[in-house]
């Protein structure tokens, strides 16, 4: 997976059209922390998400809550949320955290939000989340068009899409309906947010540990700067939405 390689926004409402580069990346706008890899994980989230029960939906009042402390999108915070609980209950042992994701989310599209979109009640930004080519140019690798424009516009090379930045391939792989509508969809939140999840789980890894929170982010962009921006931002948001209570 290629993930932070800068985005952009298109305005299609069908099939999406390949669009020009913009250089307001949000990933430039967060400091790396201080730390090394593989020598700590974020701080754990202590507080648990609560499960819906009898019909209620406990969890867009905890979004609600932890928005107001994080400034987080509620409604991206529900996916991220959500992501968790679905790990939490289908792999127990990764220990992924909605902070982590919320860290992947920020650095990504700002949560869905990349260069004034807005989320939707659906869970979809007001405008398609649309990578740059992956043309071999510095910093960027080469992939050839895998999906024939299907998801990226492009029918010559493949760029990531959505809020979660999946690359068209990796997605054939990962895709997943977190929100129970039927069907995989990389713009849409929910969807993204658990195919993330499940992506950085693979293989029985500890998400809870040092060492495996590393491997995971690392995975998912092969680069130090992005995984300690990750870091930050998880370590933070766990903070912040503990501190609400106090």
């Amino acid at each position: 997976m290629l993930a932070g390689g800068g985005v952009w926004l298109l305005t299609a409402t069908s099939a999406p059209q390949a669009g020009p580069v913009t250089t307001e990346i949000p990933a430039l706008q967060v400091q790396p922390a201080p730390v090394q890899p593989g020598a700590v994980a974020p701080q754990p989230v202590a507080e648990t998400i609560p499960q819906a029960t009898a019909g209620v939906d406990p969890l867009i009042a905890w979004a609600n809550q932890v928005s107001a402390a994080t400034g987080i999108p509620a409604r991206a915070l529900r996916s991220y949320g959500n992501a968790e609980l679905v790990l939490r209950s289908t792999t127990p042992a990764c220990r992924l955290s909605w902070a982590t994701l919320a860290g992947i989310g920020r650095i990504e599209s700002n949560h869905g939000q990349f260069a004034g979109a807005q989320l939707g009640a659906d869970g979809r930004p007001s405008k398609p989340i649309i990578g740059v080519p992956l043309d071999g140019s510095v910093g960027v690798q080469h992939i050839s068009d895998t999906d024939g424009g299907r998801y990226d516009g492009d029918a010559t090379l493949d760029r990531a899409v959505g809020p979660m930045q999946f690359i068209p391939s990796t997605w054939a792989k990962w895709a997943s309906d977190g929100n129970g509508d039927g069907r995989g969809d990389p713009q849409q939140i929910d969807d993204a947010a658990l195919a993330a999840a499940r992506y950085l789980c693979v293989g029985g890894r500890d998400m809870g540990s040092p060492s495996g929170w590393w491997a995971g982010v690392l995975s998912y962009n092969n680069s130090v700067p992005y995984g300690q921006k990750v870091f930050g931002l998880a370590d933070s948001y766990a903070k912040q939405s503990q501190s609400r209570s106090r």
